[in-house]
């Protein structure tokens, strides 16, 4: 299927692996070019090279630092698509989260892409065409013990984008949130793999039993690929999608359970 996202222009923020990088690694198929971002300079240029095509470029920003998303912004040449996927997570016991650890989830998860939508959406209203994507979390709802303020970071970012997709009305702009649920990026093969040695089972028996007993609202039963994920932002992102505006789309294997 021809998304018809030749000659668009796209940026990929937190894409030097996992989701972002698939998402961009998709876009490029599709015939657009591509900026990438990661943390580093390094995780920016060995993602290049993965990518290995002129079409694509990369800026190394930190969205944990202020000043570093201001200049971000002002690298950034005039773009059409906009997918707001950095993201960071810290698994602690409520009594143990610092204020730091709120304070970075907001900032990371959420003001980066607040920043970035602010300067980019006056401009694609103007030329009466975009796309900003948020790509949220399952958690948002389900809300872990042990994840507080990244679920309430996530949720902001529902909020946030149904809110701002009120502001595109009459127009040929869209807003949208993806919601990914267990999705099989770095942090998750890393996290099964300790578990694994540390139980003594097969890496497939720590998953089954992280299903049963994490995540057994799940009707997927499985790790998501991150390629499951990024096609559906990438859709989303298309004019193929255009109907489709502040709505929440879930890439969740059906752990959320609502019926909307």
């Amino acid at each position: 299927m021809d998304l018809k996202l030749k000659n668009k222009t796209v940026f990929v923020s937190g894409s030097s692996k996992g989701i972002g990088f698939e998402t961009a690694k998709l876009f490029l198929e599709e015939g657009a070019t591509v900026i990438i971002n990661g943390r580093t300079e390094k995780s920016v240029k060995n993602a290049l090279k993965k990518l290995n095509t002129p079409k694509v470029s990369g800026i190394a920003a930190n969205f944990i630092a202020d000043k570093q998303i201001d200049e971000l912004i002002k690298k950034l040449p005039d773009i059409d698509i906009l997918v707001n996927n950095v993201g960071i997570f810290r698994g602690k016991n409520f009594y143990d989260e610092t204020e730091k650890d709120w304070k970075d989830h907001i900032q990371v998860n959420l003001l980066g892409g607040v920043k970035l939508s602010k300067h980019f959406l006056p401009k694609m209203i103007k030329k009466n065409w975009g796309r900003i994507i948020f790509v949220s979390s399952e958690c948002a709802t389900l809300v872990p013990g042990d994840l507080l303020s990244y679920s309430v970071s996530k949720a902001s970012v529902n909020v946030f984008s149904s809110g701002l997709a009120k502001l595109t009305k009459g127009t040929n702009v869209t807003v949208n949130t993806i919601i990914p649920g267990s999705t099989l990026s770095e942090g998750s093969k890393i996290f099964l793999k300790e578990a694994a040695k540390r139980e003594n089972k097969t890496i497939e028996e720590v998953e089954s039993n992280f299903f049963k007993d994490v995540r057994p609202s799940s009707l997927l039963g499985r790790f998501a690929k991150v390629e499951e994920v990024a096609s559906t932002i990438v859709y989303i992102s298309s004019p193929l999608a255009s109907a489709t505006n502040g709505a929440s789309v879930r890439v969740d294997g059906g752990s959320m359970g609502s019926v909307f």
